[in-house]
């Protein structure tokens, strides 16, 4: 690691390292989280056991910890040495997939997949900050559209993998195999250059010593008075709640509603997911970079726009039964869901003093998931229990619609307080 601040030369170099490593340990990351996804029915049917509702809860279970874990990270990344957070969280989450695959019951695989949140907190919270002082405002959009695109791929391969994996030798040795390769992609962050805070941002301010707690408390105020932080912020919620009810339960709807073999379920969503991920999150950064420079708000119009189009979309999807209409539906629809994921998150980053980056991040993510992936894979289980899946999961387009809702008006609402201003 270096031992003084690099030249803007040689930080672009080191950034486009740390993009690298972050963008494939996020990639992991994904993985991880939606392995359980393709290996739901599997678990359900085995001697296991599982209820949909207890299926529900596993997601349920590691957000819980991972939203509550967030805000003590974010304080440290604020404040102590990124690369060893980093590392230190992705080590955790990998032993606790790994440890999955020992199950013997619910309660203990219950714990190994609430156990995978501790870890992921760590990396979800400091990753963004870290990046933002690798690059400036101007590119942060594609940065992170490169670094949110490791989301549907990673995501998809947590599905392809798993299936195959379930499929020729269990359910538990997916988990081994999704959890090994984190201990190697540890080591590589330790190794990162942490750079000095807001070094990319011509008006932060200089460094300043201040207590962890006092330093959290300030930043948690600041936040609290901050408007298009918390209107982003609630959209993003609404989002996310859509996003995880939708990524954990298609494998099974198509299963179960469409009639597709669970093999073919998991590895064609996956093969969809990658693609539409790719093209979406990378397009999106692309187009919110783009038009920064017309408006400060871009980030926010390019995903309200995009997500108020998936409403309709996602409704077709879940509801159709033609597959020649429900497939384009989920095409279409992942597309414009994925264009919101790099513009959202340099909004939330944009919007903020680089001094409290990882807080901020910290606290969103506990609001999202809070409000949205925690309640919303339970429930939808829930609601199948009592009903049936095909019924539940129209909540989902629901979700959709209030999140763009809710980031148009923040981006309307941004601009008229700033006159539409082009951003410098």
């Amino acid at each position: 690691m270096a031992e003084s601040a690099p030249v803007a030369r040689d930080l672009t170099r080191l950034g486009r390292t740390a993009l690298a490593v972050l963008t494939l340990i996020n990639l992991f990351n994904y993985l991880d989280r939606w392995i359980v996804a393709a290996l739901a029915e599997s678990m359900k049917h085995s001697e296991l056991q599982l209820s949909d509702t207890q299926l529900g809860s596993l997601m349920t279970g590691f957000l819980i910890v991972y939203m509550l874990a967030a805000p003590l990270f974010g304080s440290l990344g604020d404040t102590r040495s990124r690369p060893r957070m980093l590392a230190l969280g992705v080590g955790i989450w990998s032993v606790a997939t790994a440890l999955a695959g020992f199950a013997r019951g619910y309660a203990s695989l219950f714990a190994a997949r609430a156990a995978v949140g501790v870890g992921e907190a760590a990396y979800g919270t400091i990753s963004p900050a870290l990046l933002a002082d690798y690059f400036p405002r101007e590119r942060r959009g594609r940065v992170f559209a490169i670094f949110f695109a490791a989301i549907p791929i990673g995501s998809a391969l947590g599905y392809v993998v798993g299936g195959l994996v379930d499929h020729y030798f269990g359910w538990r040795y997916a988990f081994f195999v999704a959890g090994v390769p984190g201990l190697v992609l540890a080591a590589l962050a330790v190794r990162l250059y942490d750079p000095p805070r807001g070094a990319q941002d011509a008006d932060a301010p200089g460094p300043h010593s201040v207590t962890v707690g006092r330093a959290a408390r300030a930043a948690y105020a600041a936040l609290l008075r901050n408007r298009p932080y918390i209107l982003t912020v609630l959209g993003y919620a609404a989002y996310t709640f859509a996003i995880g009810a939708l990524a954990f339960w298609t494998p099974s709807f198509l299963e179960r509603i469409r009639g597709i073999p669970k093999a073919q379920a998991t590895v064609q969503f996956g093969a969809v997911v990658v693609v539409t991920g790719f093209v979406g999150t990378y397009g999106g950064g692309w187009v919110g970079d783009y038009y920064l420079r017309t408006s400060r708000q871009a980030y926010l119009w390019v995903s309200g726009i995009a997500t108020l189009v998936a409403a309709p979309l996602t409704l077709l999807a879940l509801a159709v039964g033609q597959p020649s209409v429900y497939w384009t539906a989920i095409v279409a629809a992942e597309l414009c869901l994925f264009a919101s994921t790099g513009p959202i998150n340099s909004a939330i980053v944009n919007v903020v003093p680089p001094e409290i980056r990882a807080t901020a991040v910290a606290l969103s993510i506990f609001t999202i998931h809070v409000l949205g992936d925690v309640p919303s894979p339970s429930l939808v289980g829930a609601l199948s229990d009592a009903r049936t899946l095909g019924e539940a999961v129209l909540i989902i387009p629901v979700a959709v619609l209030v999140s763009g809702v809710i980031w148009m008006y923040a981006a309307w609402r941004g601009d008229r307080t700033a006159g539409a201003e082009p951003s410098p």
